[in-house]
């Protein structure tokens, strides 16, 4: 481990805390100044973190000399201003998925970070779920031959996108949801997709008041000719046992895999609010420090800040993953198969 680096974080919100937990908790990084446009919330996080200093303004933090790195964990459609200005202000930066909701903002992210010789991870955790971990290693290994399809369930309940998310009907379930699933397409097969096709409704959030789609169905073909269906949706019902619903069968020529992510069962939960499976690996503390693959990805990002090495997830990744995403939503509003740009 090299020498103390120092970080900040912009959006302290429900995923804010996350990489609270981590740069707080990491023996390497200092916590030097966080912000928030919601003051009450930015103060409460500062003092919880201890946080050496907090803002809600964004511009402030990123002219600080002392910080190194930032986290940006913003709304995705509000990411592009703030990775360039930070590139700009010589900070690597670590983005949370999906990096941006177009090719374009992507690319100018890519050139800023680029043109100023500083780090830029997207924050697809996913690769750091043991699970997936572990999947991936027996298609390394040629455990069960070559990869053949993928079926990949990432739900949440209508909790999402009605209340923990204030900013719900400006985005959809696939850029919240389906950002992780195409990255993890991507990943076991060590390839690009190349065509998609999607079905979409808009029937329930809709009439609750929120613009957005309920579900995605969608069908993935990639390049050396595998094939991937993931659904993504936003309407479970709140009595499911958890927040999230996550399964996957990955079928290859020689063997099979599947995890079951959510309904793991391995700590469960009964009482006179009700029950069900407590989350033991993806943002748990244990001993009184916080652990789990969320939390771990940005130990990662941090380690390679402090060591000055490249994160194993990059820039490119972000932009190929908004590549297909944004098709997607092409083909869920067309009706039609969309290729993704090669």
């Amino acid at each position: 481990m090299g020498e103390t680096c120092s970080f900040g974080i912009i959006g302290t919100g429900v995923w804010g805390e996350t990489h609270l937990m981590a740069y707080s908790t990491h023996p390497g990084a200092r916590l030097a100044c966080i912000c928030d446009l919601d003051e009450e919330l930015v103060r409460s996080r500062a003092a919880e973190y201890s946080a050496e200093s907090f803002t809600t303004d964004y511009a402030e933090l990123l002219a600080r000399d002392d910080i190194d790195a930032v986290s940006i964990v913003t709304p995705d459609f509000l990411h592009r201003e703030i990775a360039i200005a930070a590139a700009e202000a010589g900070k690597h930066i670590l983005i949370e998925k999906p990096m941006a909701t177009t090719a374009e903002e992507c690319r100018a992210m890519i050139d800023a970070a680029n043109a100023a010789g500083v780090r830029l991870m997207v924050d697809f955790h996913n690769r750091w779920n043991p699970a997936m971990w572990n999947m991936r290693q027996a298609i390394e290994a040629g455990d069960i031959g070559e990869p053949q399809m993928l079926s990949l369930r990432l739900n949440d309940t209508i909790y999402v996108p009605t209340e923990m998310l204030s900013w719900g009907g400006h985005s959809t379930v696939v850029w919240f949801l389906g950002s992780h699933s195409v990255d993890l397409v991507r990943w076991f097969f060590d390839d690009e997709v190349k065509r998609v096709y999607s079905v979409a409704r808009s029937r329930v959030l809709k009439e609750r008041g929120i613009d957005t789609p309920d579900f995605f169905h969608t069908v993935l073909e990639l390049h050396g000719g595998g094939v991937a269906h993931i659904e993504n949706c936003w309407i479970m019902s709140e009595q499911y046992p958890s927040v999230a619903d996550f399964k996957v069968e990955l079928i290859g020529a020689e063997g099979t895999m599947q995890a079951d992510i959510t309904a793991h069962r391995v700590c469960q939960q009964f009482n006179a609010d009700g029950g069900g499976s407590l989350d033991v690996i993806g943002r748990t503390t244990v001993q009184g420090q916080p652990s789990g693959f969320a939390i771990n990805s940005i130990r990662h990002f941090a380690d390679c800040v402090i060591d000055g090495v490249e994160p194993v997830v990059t820039g490119e990744d972000g932009l190929r993953n908004t590549e297909v995403l944004v098709a997607i939503h092409e083909s869920a509003e067309t009706g039609m198969p969309v290729e993704v740009e090669a």
